[in-house]
């Protein structure tokens, strides 16, 4: 017998082959193209800004960097057509995502051009946005505000808040705006040079918190419960539906981050797959969130994951059971209702929002928002969300890992170890510095917008400290 001496070899993870590569480099460029079209189209934002700011996110080493310059490089805009195509020089990896009324920039799979045959197969919203009528009203039933401050409020420990927000020591947290607001009185309002009140910014994650509240106004119409199995069909679907496990999944488990099924974007995939090929790479987010599996005991392990969103959001559209009625929901019971003429829900190109992110706002939008959260779910005499409804989202979800307490229902809460700032505040929150933060305590309402990059996050609950030091609570 003979015997061969191989030589032993160590592999690190950077040379393994990446089967996935291709599919990567679409959403790196996807991720590109949506940052693009939403910076240009639907912000409004130079090409030089864009480049300088929207993609300073993209830096290594966790991307490969931006794909050119704002001079030129690998990408295309179509400024008649306001679409944006991003990967031209590799094959089979251009993505382009093309801005729609209503909606904002829709992305389309690899290497599908905007062509009028395509356009023509994208969702249309059945009505545009305009603050025009609400121009000559005052905030925040409309755009005309007047800032003065209450003898109670310290105006010099104010500023200091807001230079602390602004004049960071660390070069990746960049503030673009912070508006604070005790009941319906504008205390501060300040924005970078290059943004204003009309600058519409990514939500990224906040936008969750804007979910949880359309699928809690479901709750209270009884067109969903909050713990009855979930009203999807799952994929792959089983020849014998009855045993179906997931079944047991229900819309308090997907809020509370526990649904149980295997995480995809936890596990550092979501720029490999998962709901980045619904973000970027023109995939299904219905779909992608229904075909996870079991893999735990709903409701017993939190683990935040975008797909639990994405589901639940499903769930409503299956509720609603007519797409243009699906469509007009949003409008109808929550942006018209608080005067968020400036926000745009994005969804994909079969039509489901992907509320788990792709919003655009601008930070008094976000600002009505959590209003209506202080009003405890009133706005302007009528109830909007119910008290039980606020209730749950602010309360800690019960796996055991939820970590510090601090994850409600898609509404993130003090942690338990801090105790600088009211326990009863609560905040939407989302990737590269967006926070809507209210403070019950104070009747007070912050909302910093950022577009941070790198390693070091801004930290919403020291952003409230250094606030609420120049605001005596009620």
């Amino acid at each position: 017998m003979a015997w061969v001496l191989v030589a032993s070899l160590t592999f690190s993870a950077t040379t393994l082959a990446d089967w996935q590569q291709a599919q990567s480099r679409a959403i790196r460029h996807g991720l590109q193209a949506v940052l693009m079209c939403n910076g240009l189209f639907t912000s409004h934002r130079s090409l030089v800004q864009v480049f300088d700011q929207e993609l300073k996110f993209l830096a290594p080493p966790r991307f490969e960097g931006p794909r050119g310059t704002a001079e030129g490089g690998p990408y295309e805009v179509d400024w008649a057509g306001r679409a944006v195509t991003v990967g031209t020089d590799i094959k089979g990896t251009a993505i382009s995502a093309v801005f729609r009324e209503g909606f904002g920039c829709i992305v389309l799979p690899p290497e599908t051009k905007p062509t009028p045959e395509i356009l023509s197969g994208l969702p249309t919203a059945t009505t545009s946005v305009s603050v025009a009528a609400a121009s000559n009203k005052n905030w925040p039933f409309g755009e005309r505000v007047v800032i003065e401050l209450p003898d109670d409020v310290d105006p010099s420990l104010l500023q200091d808040a807001s230079d602390w927000a602004f004049e960071r020591a660390t070069p990746e947290q960049v503030t673009v705006s912070l508006l604070v607001t005790r009941g319906e009185q504008m205390l501060l309002e300040r924005y970078a040079p290059g943004f204003d009140a009309s600058t519409r910014t990514r939500t990224w994650s906040a936008a969750k918190s804007i979910a949880a509240t359309l699928l809690g106004m479901m709750v209270d119409d009884g067109l969903l419960s909050l713990d009855e199995p979930l009203p999807v069909d799952w994929r792959p679907q089983l020849a014998v539906p009855k045993n179906e496990v997931r079944a047991t999944v229900s819309l308090r488990h997907a809020l509370q981050m526990a649904s149980g099924l295997m995480p995809v974007d936890a596990e550092g995939l979501e720029y490999q797959s998962g709901s980045g090929l619904a973000y970027w790479a023109g995939d299904s987010a219905a779909i992608g969130a229904r075909r996870r599996g079991l893999v735990r005991t709903p409701g017993t392990f939190w683990e935040y994951e975008n797909y639990d969103t994405l589901l639940a959001v499903h769930a409503m559209r299956r509720a609603i059971a007519d797409d243009q009625k699906y469509h007009q929901f949003p409008s109808d019971r929550l942006l018209t209702q608080l005067g968020m003429h400036q926000t745009l829900l994005g969804v994909d190109r079969f039509g489901d929002f992907i509320l788990s992110s792709q919003v655009y706002s601008s930070a008094r939008d976000l600002a009505r928002f959590g209003l209506l959260y202080l009003n405890a779910g009133v706005w302007r005499g009528e109830r909007l969300v119910s008290q039980d409804w606020i209730d749950f989202v602010r309360t800690p979800a019960p796996a055991g890992n939820n970590p510090k307490g601090q994850y409600g229902g898609h509404w993130w809460l003090v942690p338990s170890d801090r105790t600088d700032v009211p326990s009863d505040a609560y905040a939407a929150a989302g990737s590269r510095g967006q926070f809507v933060i209210v403070v019950p305590s104070h009747d007070v309402v912050i909302v910093r917008r950022g577009l941070d990059y790198g390693r070091f996050g801004f930290d919403q609950w020291d952003l409230t400290r250094e606030v609420l030091r120049a605001i005596p609570p009620n």
